[in-house]
């Protein structure tokens, strides 16, 4: 027994050995028919690789330059608002008398809103107008003090300063009377009024001057009177032409017919005015004579100085600050009545008639919407804003309304970019004239439709390089497999670019459709 075991084990290591030996030669088999399958796939799939060959060894993808549509989108989302809004406030306080609107009602732009208790306003406006009024009279005063003017119309009678004088404050300057006719009335004792008429022509003595004035009847009694001490007679009033050395010092008695005046009656000046220097300054300008003429409010002369000067530059701010205050004061007067400032529908109403407002701690009035159209503000990223122009079709749809597609328009385009973590974004307005179900609020999805080119010669958009280049593939720089043979054979080739849709980019000029180029592609992101 233990020779047969004995033999057993001398058996067993050549029995291993042979076991081995034939492992390893089934193993290069295997590996020799698997690299035999390989050759033949690829002699079966090579040539069909045609188009779009990627070359073993070189990374390089070999294309023709193709004819296709393009059509270039710029994507983005935004919130929907009104084409206008406005919130209603006011800066003053009161009472609403009235508030004639409702929520939901259409106004039109400067219908009244609220009407707002005004009284203490308008009490404001008059006390203002007051104001105005005293500070024109004290601006009219410092005038008519440097340039003294006639108070009434008439003739000067008297002229009291030179040019060239200096005159103190209340010195008068001339005098003026509204004519050079006085009015004398006679008392005829013991004659009948009939012995006079009006037009009768009399003789009157002046005080101790011995020719007589000629005068004429402008009025006779029409019964006699009896005087204070108890004569009766007649009164005849006589009108003289003054010389111009009469005044109302002087007395006289007139002889009319055969009949003399009884006494020295007085006699009565008309009208007359004395100008005075409203304030001291050197007189200037005064060249009226004893006997010329001057109109009601003719400046006669000017009596200037510093002090005047001044005077009327403070009235003349007075006065301009007094406006202004009235001006302002009138102005708001119209703050009490609140208008809408666009045409919309009411969408908030605040307050109503008999609520009391304290100005801006009031806070909004009401909310109008202008639902005329509706706008969206879509920010986009500055490498797709030089594609996008005013005009341009949107295409908007919203996660709240599914199925639906509605059409805008690009309105603008602002230059005013924002700039956050490098990147910089430009708004872009968008206009909705028809929409429909969608409302103010809505988050919404858009899609401009720019510019769009049918068949045109495309390559792929990884294939231009730098500087706007190409590497164009020429006879005999693809091998039988259409694969690249050798990359220094590539041609590199400038080319003009046109648009692109983020995959192709037109080229307008330095390739025709069908001409191979060849690029390597960047290489996959690991997952």
């Amino acid at each position: 027994m233990n020779e047969i075991m004995k033999q057993e084990e001398t058996m067993l290591p050549e029995k291993k050995e042979k076991k081995l030996r034939f492992g390893r030669k089934g193993k290069k088999r295997a590996v020799l028919a698997v690299a035999l399958v390989l050759v033949l796939l690829a002699a079966a799939v090579l040539p069909s690789l045609g188009k779009n060959t990627v070359a073993p060894g070189t990374g390089y993808t070999v294309e023709e330059a193709a004819l296709r549509d393009l059509t270039v989108q710029v994507n983005g989302s935004a919130t929907l608002e009104p084409a206008d809004s406005y919130q209603v406030n006011t800066l003053v306080s009161g009472a609403i008398l009235n508030a004639p609107f409702a929520e939901d009602d259409l106004v039109e732009k400067g219908a009244l809103l609220y009407e707002l208790d005004s009284g203490d306003a308008q009490a404001n406006v008059s006390r203002a107008g007051l104001s105005v009024k005293q500070a024109r009279l004290s601006y009219d005063q410092a005038q008519s003090a440097l340039r003294p003017t006639a108070p009434i119309a008439g003739t000067i009678q008297e002229v009291f300063v030179h040019n060239g004088e200096d005159v103190a404050a209340g010195a008068p300057l001339a005098r003026i009377t509204t004519s050079m006719d006085l009015s004398i009335d006679f008392l005829f004792p013991y004659v009948a009024p009939s012995e006079f008429y009006v037009g009768q022509k009399a003789s009157v003595f002046v005080g101790s001057f011995e020719e007589p004035v000629n005068g004429t009847v402008t009025a006779v009694s029409n019964s006699t009177a009896v005087t204070s001490n108890g004569k009766e007679g007649s009164s005849v009033r006589v009108k003289v032409q003054n010389p111009g050395v009469l005044s109302d010092a002087y007395t006289a008695s007139a002889v009319i017919g055969s009949y003399c005046s009884y006494g020295n009656a007085a006699v009565s000046l008309p009208a007359s005015a004395t100008v005075y220097a409203a304030s001291s300054g050197t007189v200037s300008g005064f060249d009226k004579l004893m006997g010329s003429t001057v109109k009601k409010g003719e400046v006669l002369c000017t009596v200037d100085s510093a002090a005047i000067r001044e005077q009327i530059e403070n009235a003349r701010l007075g006065l301009e600050s007094a406006k202004l205050s009235a001006s302002t004061a009138s102005g708001s007067l119209d703050e009490y009545r609140i208008t809408s400032p666009i045409s919309g529908t009411v969408i908030e109403k605040n307050f109503k008639a008999g609520d009391k407002v304290d100005g801006s701690a009031s806070g909004t009035l009401a909310v109008i919407y202008d639902m005329s159209s509706l706008k969206m503000r879509m920010n986009v990223n500055e490498l797709d804003i030089g594609k996008v122009r005013a005009g341009q079709t949107v295409e908007i749809t919203a996660a709240a309304l599914p199925g639906e597609v509605y059409t805008g328009t690009v309105e603008r385009v602002s230059v005013n970019g924002t700039t956050k973590d490098g990147f910089t974004t430009y708004p872009v307005t968008i206009s909705i004239e028809e929409f429909g179900s969608l409302m103010p609020g809505m988050n919404v999805t858009a899609v401009i439709h720019c510019d769009a080119v049918e068949q045109a010669v495309t390559v792929p958009v990884a294939a231009v390089e730098r500087g706007g280049t190409v590497r164009v593939v020429p006879a005999g720089a693809l091998g039988e497999d259409g694969t690249v043979t050798d990359p220094a054979l590539l041609e590199e080739r400038t080319v003009t670019l046109g648009v692109s849709d983020n995959q192709y980019i037109q080229i307008t000029g330095g390739l025709a459709a069908g001409d191979r180029i060849a690029y390597q592609a960047a290489p996959a992101a690991e997952g």
